[in-house]
């Protein structure tokens, strides 16, 4: 059984940091893509950034310079480092891991930025 599980998130004030990890379990996590998404209230889930099997790194436009995804393949984990945060990027913050046809997500995470 396939499981991803988020932790990390939580009540920051703008200007602060969080560190969000995605501990995936019954897949062979080398072997896929991962992603990093959220849904502000209200709103569309979109892409946040996402780390390809080998490394490579995409941003959206909004968090390029203040997010960094990174992975640690030995230990089935995913980060965001989220730097530098902003009353805009409160939402729920969803891993997502993918190859070919088929992805996986987890339950999610609450980041809320506020004074």
């Amino acid at each position: 059984q396939v499981q991803l599980v988020e932790s990390g998130g939580g009540l920051v004030q703008p200007g602060g940091s969080l560190r969000l990890s995605c501990a995936a379990s019954g897949i062979i996590f080398s072997m896929y893509g991962m992603g990093w998404y959220r849904q502000a209230s209200g709103k569309q889930r979109e892409l946040v950034a996402a780390i390809t099997k080998g490394g490579s790194t995409n941003y959206a436009d909004s968090v390029r310079g203040r997010f960094t995804i990174s992975r640690e393949n030995a230990k089935n984990t995913a980060y965001l480092q989220m730097n530098s945060l902003k009353p805009e990027d409160t939402a729920v913050y969803y891993c997502n891991v993918g190859r070919g046809a088929v992805d996986y997500w987890g339950q999610g995470t609450q980041v809320t930025v506020s004074s």
